[in-house]
């Protein structure tokens, strides 16, 4: 399974954007039948988990600092995942990645993801 994460850019504080994480490989309509998420990594700072989806879309966990600004859904037809980010803070800034869990509930531990993304750049300018 790829995973290609994009949609990160520059954007002032207060702005937003909308990541995409899209499946794909031999396997890759099989990520359907498994839980996504987002972490993100800041300048000298470790991995962090930011928010998850089951594999129906119907369960979600969010980090306590994105809660009521990020939303997390996914199409599963298109084994796509989105992570709309509105109200953005300077504190965002950071690569955000992909993953897929190794079963059907999304996670916020990142030793439950099977495959990850290469990432994505998103920088908030205060």
């Amino acid at each position: 399974v790829q995973l290609q994460a994009s949609g990160g850019g520059l954007v002032q504080a207060g702005g937003s954007l909308r990541l995409s994480c899209a499946a794909s490989g031999r396997s890759g309509r099989m990520v359907s039948n498994n839980g996504m998420g987002w972490f993100r990594q800041a300048p000298g700072k470790e991995r962090e988990f930011v928010a998850a989806i089951s594999w129906s879309g119907g369960d979600k966990i969010y980090t306590d600092s994105v809660k009521g600004r990020f939303t997390i859904s996914r199409q599963k037809a298109e084994s796509t995942m989105y992570l709309q980010m509105n109200g953005l803070k300077y504190e965002d800034t950071a690569v955000y990645y992909c993953a897929v869990t190794r079963g059907a509930v999304g996670s916020s531990n990142a030793e439950w993801y099977r495959y990850w993304g290469q990432g994505t750049l998103v920088t908030v300018s205060s």
